[in-house]
């Protein structure tokens, strides 16, 4: 995995970013909003200083299965910079049993629709194919056979993707939550990108050429 990277929260507190770039992290997502009314604390404070330090870094929304996705869409144009030199946005779709005030599933198409809903706001806010993050079950439950234009970031933490997601090719591989990088204080999710160091730098002049 000669590329790897790392997504981030406000859980991670205060991160050193230039400690992070020296330990060889060569991108970072970083949670943006959540639902129609959630903006991570610590949203801004990692995106600038993700970019001051040289880390590439994207954006991810966390999608809130009991609001609808126009609202949501709608908060994350409102809240996340349209930065041209920015990877490219990413959904979270999962399900959340442990939240509080929306633990339940929803219907299968009801999950495609709002999806869909999204991406195609994602898209148009940043000129940017957004990524698509899942885990297993809810790829299971939802997303097999779908969006199969679309890359994915795909969680296993126990096996390899293939093993996991069959069929499903992948741009990122989240295969630890629990890893620890200096600049981080305690444990903090690692990916890896799916190709070489010379594909990486395809990305970047991408991004480059982007702006």
């Amino acid at each position: 995995m000669p590329v790897q990277g790392i997504d981030v929260s406000y859980w991670q507190g205060d991160i050193d970013w230039d400690k992070v770039r020296r330990a060889g992290v060569a991108f970072a997502y970083i949670k943006a909003t959540e639902g129609g009314d959630v903006v991570d604390p610590k949203f801004l404070q990692n995106w600038n200083g993700a970019k001051n330090a040289g880390v590439v870094r994207g954006a991810y929304h966390f999608i809130y299965w009991c609001r609808p996705a126009d609202e949501q869409a709608l908060w994350f144009m409102l809240n996340v910079p349209d930065d041209p030199d920015a990877l490219p946005p990413v959904l979270d779709v999962e399900w959340n049993s442990a939240s509080k005030t929306c633990p339940h599933h929803v219907a299968r198409d009801v999950a495609l629709k709002a999806i869909k809903t999204m991406l195609d706001a994602m898209q148009a806010h940043t000129g940017k194919q957004p990524i698509i993050y899942t885990d297993p079950v809810f790829y299971r439950d939802v997303l097999d056979g779908e969006f199969t234009n679309y890359h994915y970031w795909l969680r296993s933490v126990a096996a390899e993707p293939d093993a996991k997601y069959q069929g499903r090719s992948w741009a990122f591989w989240q295969f630890t939550t629990t890893g620890k990088v200096p600049g981080v204080a305690g444990r903090v999710d690692r990916n890896s990108f799916n190709g070489t160091e010379a594909d990486w730098d395809r990305v970047l002049k991408w991004l480059e050429a982007s702006r």
